[in-house]
């Protein structure tokens, strides 16, 4: 989403940056572009100018500008600035989450316009309560107007497993809301989600009907749904609702589209709300806890490590990573051993997910758009070692010239990609004998300050590359640009043009 920003902020302070010295107009001039990138990412223009008036009331002061390093200063004021921004007075703890400890049921409140995504936001919330909160769920489909919106809700609360309310055709949304609220209390659910109605604009009967809603359930939560796709639409939307119904919070859907970026950066300071939650995705586990300090950093191309680490603890499972770990121990890495940790890399969101979250992987990102390259690299590899017998895969050393045709047409690849994905299994079973040379995995946990089995830095098994027993190449020795793994087509690998 903020990538054209980030290309024009990365230009700016890279000027900067390459100054020995920097006078008080170097920075009003670097300013001036930095609030142009703004206004054209679709900020808010009195967010733009409060923001750009800030960071150069700070930047100019003579700490910076005689500081050994001035160019790095103004970068932080301006990340702290845009944390400001996002998060508010409060910080960046500010938007963590739901608040579920008030007395059962606690009702949660969705609104906002028809096809801002309010009735898949609330299954993905659902989802997220019951497994990352542990609580016993309820939705309820408050949607009178759109055709099949119930029904909607209750298929998708057969998909994540969240009871539904039973629909009572004619019942009105006030009603709805009574019968949810003594259901939810009758059969002890501690949340219960409420799915209001939408229209394709603001009007006095929504607004009315929200707050007869609000009226009878009393919300502990009251989630205003926006699509960041909208721009600056998603922003009047949101000053709308902020000043007839009372938000607790903001939830940005379609955060993984090629929108600007000017509505998440405005909405904090427009609604004076946090923004809690962000939706990455269709699927129904694609929703993640809007941090201003991991925003702040993507914009400036510092990568995601908070993140992308709980996607890695959430998506590799326990066994297959201690598995690997083993044989990463005794200096044993098979085909089986990489075709495990590609689905990992699949299931964490693909080469570009990861390449986009990870720090200085953003020039890595733009070689693999401009080589055409996606995530069927994955797919391809994984199809070329499906398409080996068993023996193949324990032994990568019977691949001979006719096997690897075989392989290569049960594929629907060629020799050559065949050829490619051996050589970075070799690669990445010398780099195994090597780190069995140096003590093994608890040798270089302890090198790193690490726990002993897991990847350095106390990161989960997996996130550490071979060394941590998990994704090939994120971190892993002889990995190429920025540790991607040597080989990997489109990535860098060594001789690798394709």
């Amino acid at each position: 989403m903020f990538d054209n920003l980030s290309d024009r902020l990365g230009g700016v302070f890279d000027r900067l940056k390459g100054r020995g010295a920097l006078k008080e107009q170097d920075v009003r001039d670097a300013m001036r572009e930095v609030r142009v990138a703004l206004l054209e990412a679709d900020v808010a223009l009195p967010v733009a100018r409060r923001f750009i008036d800030a960071v150069t009331e700070k930047a100019v002061g003579s700490e910076v500008l005689k500081s050994v390093t001035p160019g790095q200063q103004v970068v932080k004021i301006v990340h702290d600035e845009l944390v400001a921004m996002l998060s508010g007075d409060e910080g960046d703890e500010a938007s963590e989450g739901l608040n579920l400890e008030a007395k059962p049921p606690v009702v949660v409140m969705m609104v906002g316009l028809q096809g801002s995504g309010k009735t898949t936001t609330t299954a993905k919330l659902g989802k997220l309560i019951r497994e990352k909160h542990g609580k016993k769920a309820m939705m309820a489909s408050l949607d009178v107007n759109r055709p099949a919106a119930q029904e909607q809700l209750a298929v998708l609360g057969e998909q994540v497993d969240i009871a539904t309310l039973p629909i009572v055709t004619g019942q009105q949304p006030v009603d709805i809301a009574r019968r949810a609220m003594e259901s939810a209390r009758l059969q002890n659910f501690d949340v219960l989600l409420l799915d209001t109605a939408g229209r394709l604009h603001v009007d006095e009967a929504l607004m009315a009907e929200m707050k007869a809603v609000s009226s009878v359930s009393a919300p502990t939560e009251v989630l205003l749904v926006v699509d960041a796709l909208t721009g600056q639409d998603a922003v009047n939307v949101a000053q709308s609702f902020s000043g007839e119904v009372p938000l607790t919070g903001v939830v940005l859907t379609r955060m993984d589209g090629d929108a600007r970026g000017g509505a998440a950066l405005s909405m904090r300071a427009v609604t004076g709300k946090p923004i809690k939650f962000a939706g990455t995705g269709e699927k129904l586990d694609a929703i993640e806890v809007f941090r201003p300090g991991s925003v702040a950093d993507r914009i400036l191309g510092m990568g995601d490590v908070v993140s992308l680490v709980e996607k890695a603890a959430a998506t590799i499972k326990e066994d297959e990573a201690a598995k690997l770990a083993e044989n990463f121990e005794k200096g044993k890495f098979d085909l089986n051993d990489l075709r495990m940790q590609l689905k990992q890399m699949q299931n964490m969101g693909g080469l570009g997910m990861l390449a986009g979250m990870m720090p200085g992987m953003k020039k890595a990102k733009q070689a693999m758009a401009a080589s055409n390259m996606d995530d069927k690299v994955l797919v391809h590899m994984d199809a070329i070692i499906g398409s080996m017998t068993a023996k193949e895969r324990a032994n990568p050393n019977l691949m001979n010239a006719k096997r690897k045709k075989r392989v290569a047409a049960g594929s629907g690849t060629d020799v050559q990609r065949v050829n490619k994905l051996l050589k970075m299994h070799q690669e990445m079973g010398r780099a195994m004998k090597q780190l069995k040379k140096m003590g093994g995995l608890k040798s270089l946990a302890a090198m790193f300050g690490g726990g002993g089995g897991g990847a350095p830095g106390g990161m989960p098994p997996g996130m550490g590359g071979p060394a941590g027993g998990g994704l090939p190449g994120l971190g892993g020795p002889g990995g190429q640009m920025g540790g991607m793994p040597p080989g990997l087509p489109g990535i860098g690998g060594p001789k690798d043009k394709k």
